[in-house]
């Protein structure tokens, strides 16, 4: 009996088509319509795993991890600004927001390292300023809130309550510069009721109180005798 080949069934076209087109592990570079690019992994045609997304209007670009096309995970975010690109986040992620731990830098002097919540400073946290001061402490709501302590640029410090950002509450400012505390309430950033110690004055720098003299005495005294004589005439 003759062998009969029969061929192998193709599918349509278009799934043939539609296959090549889903995006399903790893891939090399995707390019969008408006001309971002995405190197990496993938899953039910979404970014999923270890992955690279440039934006090409901004100029930006994250380096990390993915979940269901959003960022999630760990991973690094920097910004295009004076011709180079700079780091801006490198941390904790969750559906596309700084979330965990992670340090954000606002300038190349100014940057906050601790957690973070639904892209706001959250819990615990560090904050060093470009003016020298060091705030480390709570944060709520992307302000300083609860207790904390202000490291000034020339070492006084308050340590404290804070609410939205200013001081507020019970809480003492240290003027190590003077040798004295002031220990008492804040009201939004002013203190309203306390009192001031001294201590460690003598490592506090003097300041000497100049001489005070009379210009003219002989003048000043003949015009005291005459005011003198004049109302006793009187």
């Amino acid at each position: 009996m003759p062998i009969q080949k029969v061929g192998r069934r193709r599918d349509s076209l278009w799934k043939e088509w539609d296959g090549l087109a889903q995006k399903e592990g790893e891939r090399k570079t995707v390019y969008a319509v408006g001309g971002d690019e995405y190197t990496g992994e993938w899953k039910d045609n979404m970014k999923h795993g270890k992955g690279v997304q440039v934006w090409k209007k901004s100029g930006s670009r994250y380096d990390g991890d993915w979940c269901e096309g959003k960022r999630h995970g760990f991973g690094m975010y920097s910004v295009f600004r004076d011709e180079q690109q700079m780091k801006e986040y490198s941390g904790g992620w969750k559906k596309d927001k700084r979330h965990g731990y992670g340090t954000r830098y606002y300038s190349p002097d100014e940057y906050y390292e601790g957690e973070w919540y639904a892209n706001e400073r959250c819990g615990w946290g560090r904050m060093y300023y470009k003016d020298g001061s060091v705030y480390e402490g709570e944060w709520f709501e992307d302000k300083r809130n609860g207790k904390g302590l202000l490291k000034l640029a020339n070492g006084n410090r308050y340590e404290g309550s804070w609410k939205d950002d200013k001081k507020h509450g019970t809480g003492k400012f240290l003027y190590f510069d003077k040798g004295q505390v002031y220990t008492g309430y804040w009201i939004e950033g002013t203190a309203k009721n306390g009192s001031i110690e001294d201590f460690g004055r003598s490592e506090a720098p003097l300041f000497m109180i100049p001489e005070c003299e009379l210009q003219n005495s002989k003048q000043v005294l003949k015009q005291a005798v005459t005011d003198l004589e004049s109302s006793t005439l009187s």
